[in-house]
């Protein structure tokens, strides 16, 4: 594949990475382990929030090379935020509550994802965009929309970020399984309750007709919602902020090694944009005709889904569609569940930004 030596030579230079919403509970901890990385040149924190001046201050004092600036919208806003980013990770806005539904959640956080993603579009449309912003099923829609008004929307470079998914599903089994080795269990279709697939059968294989039913099912069950384990325990004070930052930092390693070409076949799941055909993204073509043949469903207008990819300099190399094909049966039948609700809940942040 041709190279960009503006990408080559950043392997020494390093990259601009900026977080929107980087006072929040997520932000902070996902600022930290930015700081941290040393590929990371220049770590720009923007937020409404007065505290993020502090935030900055804190993570400048840390013995790293990445220089760390902050921005407001009284001081630069958005332009001095986002110029020359390389990378930006949006965790901006509220979380959800004890009681709130992710539609209560979206009609809150969609107005704030709409502003972002047209600061984004006129003041670093080249950049890589990693939305972690909840609903993620309903928040990538709003950035894409608002990227493709602009004339600026990239396939192979708008992420939903769903690690925290197989983070999960690979800590729940290993509760069952301690003996498996230790690895990203696969898990598609959405980010929210029963969008949710995790595919236990690409790690356990054969041994997963020796599990109990039940014990399958708890897993599937711990990991589809375990966000409101997460709400629950913390009693109204917050919800997964910490392995979410984690879980978050992980898939940016992946893209970022990829984006420097420091490590070859990186794979992850995420949640992305499937109009397109190969021309746009390899392996979408296949992706949509075996969700139709699982669900039956020839007429099926898949728009978004979440899938394991191949990772390259430019994006988005590959849809890696085989693991579709070795479903065990109770995946097809989630697959099935998770496609009833997921198109109405990519259809809100599509209506929204087009005022339906």
């Amino acid at each position: 594949m041709t190279r960009n030596i503006a990408i080559d030579s950043k392997k020494n230079t390093g990259v601009r990475v900026c977080v929107l919403g980087a006072a929040g509970g997520i932000g902070q901890p996902l600022s930290l382990t930015l700081k941290m990385n040393p590929h990371v040149r220049e770590l720009s924190l923007y937020d409404v929030s007065p505290h993020v001046p502090g935030v900055a201050a804190d993570l400048s004092h840390i013995d790293t090379p990445a220089k760390v600036t902050w921005h407001t919208p009284e001081t630069g806003g958005l332009k001095a935020a986002l110029e020359g980013c390389d990378f930006v990770l949006i965790p901006a806005g509220i979380p959800r509550k004890p009681g709130m539904s992710r539609d209560d959640l979206f009609k809150i956080n969609a107005g704030i994802c709409a502003e972002l993603a047209a600061g984004i579009a006129q003041y670093s449309a080249s950049a890589t965009v990693l939305v972690i912003s909840n609903p993620v099923n309903s928040t990538v829609p709003v950035f894409a929309e608002v990227l493709k008004k602009h004339g600026v929307f990239n396939p192979r470079k708008l992420f939903g970020v769903t690690t925290l998914d197989s983070v999960r599903a690979d800590t729940f089994i290993h509760e069952i399984k301690p003996d498996l080795p230790w690895g990203l269990i696969k898990v598609i279709g959405g980010h929210s309750g029963d969008t949710i697939v995790p595919l236990l059968s690409t790690v356990l294989g054969k041994e997963i007709d020796r599990v109990p039913n039940e014990k399958l099912h708890a897993v599937n069950h711990r990991v589809q919602y375990g966000g409101d384990e997460i709400i629950q325990a913390k009693k109204g004070a917050g919800s997964s902020t910490l392995s979410m930052a984690y879980a978050a930092y992980k898939f940016f390693t992946t893209v970022l090694n990829s984006y420097l070409g420091l490590t070859d076949k990186n794979v992850a799941c995420t949640f992305i944009n499937t109009e397109y055909d190969d021309d746009a993204l390899d392996g979408v073509s296949e992706l949509k005709d075996l969700v139709k043949k699982l669900t039956n469903r020839p007429d099926m207008k898949l728009k978004y889904f979440a899938m394991p990819c191949v990772f390259g300099p430019n994006g988005i190399e590959r849809v890696e569609y085989e693991c579709l094909e070795t479903l065990d049966k109770t995946e097809v039948d989630m697959v099935n569940i998770c496609c009833e609700t997921l198109a109405s809940n990519y259809s809100k942040g599509v209506d929204f930004v087009n005022g339906k």
